[in-house]
């Protein structure tokens, strides 16, 4: 089911505009989608998204968002061995308290867009869905040391969800929970490695 929730996204996601009027998804990269339930409206959660600087509370990877501009930032976060990985982002699109769409500048080390989506969940709040397009560096290789060093795009923003719930339900994020939860994910990595092993 999910993959063809991620063969859908992609092919309904397709936009060659340049980064400053794409509205899309760029569906020649890896896709993933995560979702998360909050106790909060989809008008607060856009407002709380849609502002950089508060992301990095929640985002464990990122070490610093500069806003450079209305729609514009400059991003800088973790990567495998110690380094660094930096890009612009430019916010393409949105729909006030539905959805935001991202695009990484061209020339960025790691290609990305990607949109958030908020909606109404009655009386659970709201369904918060990330959806991304990224281009890992080395394809498989590079998926497989990005997961070893706890960097996979998909596993961080399960994380990234999550830390954004308990804060805006909590108004804090709970250390004993994500210890358990990077625990869990650990395994779960442990695995993938050596499924891909195995198929190597």
């Amino acid at each position: 089911m999910q993959q063809h929730e991620q063969y859908q996204d992609a092919a309904e996601l397709r936009d060659d505009a340049p980064p400053t009027s794409a509205k899309d998804l760029d569906s020649d990269r890896a896709l993933l989608a995560e979702s998360v339930t909050i106790n909060r409206t989809a008008e607060e959660l856009f407002a709380f998204w849609r502002n950089p600087e508060n992301l990095v509370q929640v985002m464990e990877n990122v070490v610093s968002i500069e806003p450079i501009g209305l729609d514009r930032s400059r991003w800088t976060v973790k990567g495998p061995a110690g380094n660094e990985v930096s890009w612009e982002s430019i916010v393409t699109k949105e729909v006030p308290g539905r959805e935001i769409y991202w695009q990484s500048a061209e020339g960025a080390e790691i290609a990305n867009s990607g949109r958030i989506e908020f909606r109404d969940a009655g009386e659970r709040g709201t369904v918060v869905r990330a959806v991304i397009a990224y281009d890992p560096p080395g394809g498989t290789v590079g998926r497989m040391i990005a997961k070893l060093f706890q960097r996979e795009p998909r596993i961080q923003t399960r994380r990234d969800l999550h830390r954004s719930k308990q804060l805006m339900e909590a108004g804090e994020i709970a250390t004993s929970a994500r210890n358990q939860r990077q625990r869990e994910e650990r395994n779960e990595e442990q695995y993938e490695t050596l499924d891909m092993e195995r198929q190597a």
